[in-house]
């Protein structure tokens, strides 16, 4: 089906596009019996994965990017993920970076978008997510769905107007506002496309934020008498010694887990028109880059917290060379645009 739809898509500026299907997704969510029609082509056979002490139905999840403000959760864990992660979310809201600011590159199955973290800010999402753990505890389908274990996940981020000094008041209050209703917290700390931001992947920069963000994890787990896992994502353009660096902090902060890779700034390559268009680059020319980050960072963490693999996984092979290669769990995005939402159950099926 999708393969008709998407020549009209492709149609739309990508963020047009972008906005239909999420505002579908968000529909479908609304309605419980429409749910339920929505998601019998896309169940997926239960694959469980038990990491982070949480027991994902499947590995394959949805990346942060798609559903920033967490405005259709319900109508996404129709499509058989295993885990939803909802973000970027910034402690206020902003506009992000001026349009237009996402290209996509057919020829190459990529995208490059210069976002900027736009979105309506922790509030509205806190909002958003509460609504949504009521109606799972009040409702059949609610329950249905927690039973199928369908993890949520919330990435965090700083707000353009925060310098870096001041980052760790951002994410220290994002983790407060969180805690409550995510089933675990991703620190994005590596998106190109908010000036500065990368730097806090050093190792100066990191070991101040992490360790103050570890502190208050323990406080709102004894708070809120439930463990919070929290996990670190990563760029794909840091040298062996920053990820070294980086990994070392991660381990040493207790960190729960990696996230690698988030976008890249690389080009080689590429054959779009597009392709010299600022921002970050995912899709299929990541494939390579990301899938070696994910080697490095599996041999060099040795076991001791679980590594997620993202970027570039467009097809069931490519999620299966993750796995393979050590990943616990595997996030799509740029693949559903090219793919369709079918992809989800194609992976999971082929496991």
């Amino acid at each position: 089906m999708y393969s008709l739809f998407r020549p009209l898509l492709f149609r739309l500026e990508p963020e047009q596009a972008h906005f239909l299907t999420l505002q579908a997704s968000r529909l479908v969510g609304l309605i419980p019996p429409v749910r339920w029609l929505a998601a019998l082509p896309f169940r997926t056979p239960l694959k469980p994965v038990n990491v982070f002490g949480l027991t994902f139905k499947n590995p394959v999840g949805l990346a942060a990017g798609y559903d920033k403000d967490g405005v259709a959760v319900r109508g996404l864990a129709a499509l058989g993920f295993g885990h939803v992660e909802v973000g970027t979310v910034t402690p206020l809201a902003q506009e992000g970076n001026p349009k237009p600011r996402v290209f996509r590159l057919v020829e190459d199955e990529a995208v490059i978008n210069r976002m900027g973290f736009p979105g309506k800010g922790a509030a509205y999402v806190e909002g958003q997510l509460q609504a949504y753990r009521a109606r799972e505890g009040n409702s059949f389908a609610g329950r249905w769905l927690a039973r199928r274990n369908m993890i949520l996940g919330v990435n965090l981020g700083r707000n353009k107007s925060t310098p870096n000094e001041e980052a760790v008041l951002d994410y220290l209050a994002l983790v407060q506002n969180f805690s409550p209703y995510a089933d675990y917290l991703t620190i994005n700390i590596s998106s190109p496309n908010t000036v500065g931001l990368r730097q806090l992947q050093g190792r100066a920069a990191l070991e101040g934020l992490l360790f103050q963000i570890h502190a208050q994890r323990k406080w709102e787990e004894e708070r809120l008498q439930k463990p919070l896992p929290v996990l670190v994502k990563l760029a794909p353009d840091l040298t062996d010694p920053e990820l070294d660096d980086a990994i070392e902090v991660i381990l040493n902060s207790k960190m729960d887990g990696i996230i690698v890779t988030n976008t890249t700034l690389a080009r080689e390559g590429l054959r779009s028109d597009s392709r010299g268009e600022s921002g970050g680059l995912s899709g299929a020319p990541l494939r390579v880059r990301s899938e070696a980050v994910l080697r490095q960072t599996v041999k060099r963490v040795n076991g001791k917290i679980p590594v997620v693999s993202a970027g570039g996984i467009m097809n069931p092979d490519d999620a299966k060379r993750r796995l393979d290669a050590g990943a616990a769990l595997v996030q799509v995005y740029t693949g559903l645009i090219y793919r369709g939402p079918a992809l989800v159950k194609e992976i999971v099926k082929s496991l």
